[in-house]
């Protein structure tokens, strides 16, 4: 995964990519550590790219996608929000939406 290092950053792949995954983490958190490696593995099964954001180095993410809690895992659409998981992570749910996306992009 890649990281985000700024709200334009964000903004600007948004419109690259049809389709992708944003994997939002804060310092100091047990639960984005051990979050993460599980979200990571499923780059390889997915023809979308997947991004990481620590929103405690880029604050302004948290504000601008209405983030309350971390992790969290969105899902984008040309550019819209249409998934959001937080904190707690389903893996089966996270991978059942994935699918459906990969379908929807044609992939």
């Amino acid at each position: 995964m890649n990281e985000v290092m700024s709200f334009q950053a964000w903004q600007e792949l948004l419109t690259q990519h049809d389709a992708m995954l944003l994997f939002v983490k804060t310092d100091h958190c047990s639960v984005c550590d051990g979050l993460y490696p599980q979200v990571e593995v499923l780059t390889e099964q997915y023809p979308f790219p997947f991004y990481y954001v620590n929103v405690a180095k880029v604050p302004e993410m948290a504000g601008q996608l209405s983030l309350f809690t971390a992790p969290a895992v969105l899902l984008f659409r040309q550019g819209k929000e249409i998934t959001r998981f937080a904190r707690f992570v389903p893996m089966e749910q996270l991978r059942k939406r994935l699918e459906e996306l990969k379908e929807a992009t044609g992939a």
